[in-house]
C-alpha cells in the first residue's frame, strides 16, 4: 500500500515556558500543506535476505538522506509496532521531496504516515488515540499528522485544539537555503516568555496584523546567526507576501500571498516550493 506524507508549516511559535524535563512548553498553529512525499510497503519475497531480527529492508529515492536505516523515523515507527504486533517482512519505499532540517516536519510526517499504513494494512486493531501514544514517543510534532488539519498546539506541541483558521486560495511560497538549523541549538538560545497574544485571537486579524503580532520567537536568535535566513524573510516581503515567517525552528521561510508570486532570478540554488492552499 502507498500513501504521501505531507508537511507542515508553523503559523506562529511561541516558546511560553521551560519544563523540569528539559523540553519546553509553547503555542503554535500546525497548518498542513500539499508539498508531498511517497511512501510505501510491499512484502518481501522469503528468498530475499533480510535482516532477520527486524525484517524489513528500507529503499530511499529523491533527495539524499544521511544515516543508518535503523534511525529514520519510518524504522522507528515499524518498531513500535513490531514490539506488540507481528509484522510479516516488508521492504519500505520512502520517496524523499520535504527539505530535512527546515522546520516543515518531513520525517514526523513520514512516521505518522507509516504507523497509519501499517495499521490498515495489516489490520492492527489500533486506535487514533493509540496511534497517537505511539507518534508522541517518535517526536514532539509527528502526533499532529495523524489529524493532518489545522490545529492550535500546546504542551510540548502534542495537546491539540480545533482553530479557526482557513488560508484555501491564497498561495505559499517556501524557500529554504542550502543550511540546516539544529533545533536543540536553537532552543538553547531561547528565553521563554509568556505570550502577549494568543495566537487563537491573532489569527482572526487582518494579515497587516500578522506581521507585527504573529511571532516566531526563533527568529530573532537564528537571524542573529544566520543572516541569510532573515535576508530571504526580507525579500518575500519586498515580493507582496502578506505574510511571512521562519518555519518552526527553521531553516525555511515562507510566504502569503494573494496572488501567485514571481521569483525569477531570485533565490537561486535554494529549495523553492509554491503552490495554491487548500
Amino acid at each position: 500500500m502507498i500513501c504521501f506524507p505531507n508537511a507542515k508549516i508553523n503559523l506562529g511559535l511561541q516558546i511560553v515556558s521551560r519544563r523540569q524535563d528539559g523540553y519546553h512548553n509553547l503555542e503554535t498553529i500546525f497548518y498542513p500543506i500539499e508539498l508531498k512525499e511517497g511512501l510505501e510497503i510491499t512484502s518481501a519475497s522469503k528468498s530475499d535476505e533480510l535482516n532477520t531480527q527486524n525484517k524489513f529492508r528500507l529503499f530511499t529515492y529523491g533527495d539524499k538522506i544521511t544515516g543508518l536505516a535503523e534511525n529514520n523515523l519510518v524504522v522507528k515507527a515499524l518498531n513500535l509496532v513490531t514490539q506488540e504486533k507481528e509484522i510479516p517482512a516488508i521492504d519500505i519505499h520512502l520517496l524523499k521531496r520535504i527539505p530535512s532540517g527546515a522546520g516543515l516536519g518531513g520525517g514526523s510526517s513520514d512516521a505518522a504516515f507509516m504507523l497509519k499504513l501499517l495499521n490498515k494494512s495489516f489490520e492492527l486493531g489500533y486506535s487514533i488515540d493509540d496511534l497517537m501514544i505511539k507518534a508522541s514517543k517518535i517526536g514532539a510534532d509527528c502526533p499532529f499528522f495523524l489529524h493532518n488539519k489545522p490545529l492550535l498546539a500546546t504542551g510540548v506541541g502534542d495537546q491539540f485544539e480545533a482553530v479557526d483558521v482557513n488560508l484555501k486560495g491564497y498561495y505559499l511560497m517556501l524557500v529554504k537555503p542550502d543550511l540546516s538549523v539544529n533545533t536543540k541549538e536553537a532552543y538553547s538560545m531561547i528565553v521563554p516568555k509568556q505570550p502577549e497574544h494568543s495566537l487563537k485571537d491573532i489569527i482572526q486579524r487582518p494579515f497587516a496584523e500578522w506581521n507585527e503580532l504573529m511571532i516566531n520567537d526563533f527568529e530573532t536568535p537564528i537571524f542573529k546567526k544566520y543572516p541569510e535566513i532573515c535576508n530571504i524573510k526580507n525579500q518575500l516581503l519586498e515580493m507582496g507576501a502578506l505574510y511571512a515567517s521562519m518555519s518552526g525552528s527553521g531553516s525555511s521561510l515562507y510566504g502569503i500571498f494573494k496572488n501567485k508570486p514571481d521569483s525569477k532570478g531570485m533565490f537561486k540554488n535554494y529549495f523553492v516550493w509554491c503552490d495554491k492552499l487548500n
